[in-house]
């Protein structure tokens, strides 16, 4: 089963991790990329990426000609989308395990961020229970 994990950091601007200290941005990139590793290792690995922060994202939509048409930017917003992983995991639980361990990377002095991480299921059809 594919989960997406989605790491939510706090609004308000630009990342708040670029006014961290420069031991605290590392400790916090190192723990990243062991978690990427570790995921590999394990084969539950399926893709992983960074998001530019809010004060570069753009809600487009089609306008009536289907020229996009843009809203944004957006820095005000409580929370955004920061990075995401995509897992091959066997079940919700372990997916959940995952997200647990992604929340507690070290922020500022070491301590545990918590940051949210939304799970949810990649759907490889319709649900099963749908009837069109």
């Amino acid at each position: 089963m594919k989960y997406m994990l989605m790491m939510h950091a706090p609004g308000g601007g630009p990342y708040q991790i670029a006014g961290w200290s420069e031991k605290d941005f590392k400790a916090h990139i190192e723990f990243m990329k062991t978690f990427n590793k570790k995921l590999q290792a394990a084969g539950e690995y399926v893709s992983v990426a960074g998001l530019a922060g809010p004060d570069q994202a753009k809600v487009v939509r089609a306008g009536k000609d289907g020229k996009p048409v843009t809203d944004g930017v957006f820095p005000e917003s409580k929370e955004f989308l920061a990075g995401y992983w995509i897992v091959d995991v066997e079940s919700p639980e372990r997916a959940y395990q995952l997200a647990a361990e992604a929340s507690a990377a070290p922020g500022p002095g070491g301590a545990p961020i918590n940051m949210p991480i939304e799970v949810r299921e990649v759907m490889s059809g319709p649900p099963t229970d749908f009837k069109p």
